[in-house]
């Protein structure tokens, strides 16, 4: 049974059409919380592009060299901290009491989107949970860094 539920609440998350079929009676998550699924998609393919090489097709990083996606507080907490990642690269920094040596160049040529839908996207695989990356708190980090 629960097998069963899995999978239908798995086809139902695939399929927006189906989803909001719903019975009324569900509870929905708020907006400002839900990430969609076209930005996990669009992310996807961006991290592949541009962040697979180094953070591996799990997030697990490389021990000492590249910092894991995984259930980090670089992931998982601040949402501007993870954005200048991506806008400013980083180079030995310690994540979580480990050090990694390698540098990671700045991704400033993404745009505004790419930079929110793959943070979005990392904030929601490898085994993490959390809120989506808005396209306007990239624009805010953006403007900022230019100043």
């Amino acid at each position: 049974m629960k097998h069963t539920l899995l999978i239908a609440s798995l086809v139902l998350l695939s399929l927006p059409t189906l989803a909001q079929k719903k019975p009324a009676t569900t509870a929905k998550k708020p907006v400002a919380s839900a990430v969609s699924a076209t930005a996990l998609t669009s992310g996807k393919k961006v991290y592949t592009q541009n962040c697979l090489t180094c953070h591996m097709a799990d997030g697990g990083g490389v021990q000492n060299m590249n910092p894991p996606l995984s259930k980090t507080s670089y992931v998982l907490g601040d949402k501007t901290r993870l954005i200048n990642v991506l806008l400013n690269g980083m180079e030995d920094q310690e994540i979580d009491g480990e050090s990694y040596q390698n540098v990671m160049p700045a991704h400033d040529f993404l745009t505004d989107q790419q930079i929110a839908d793959v943070l979005t996207y990392v904030r929601n695989s490898f085994g993490n949970k959390a809120s989506a990356v808005q396209v306007g708190e990239v624009k805010t980090a953006r403007a900022a860094k230019k100043k």
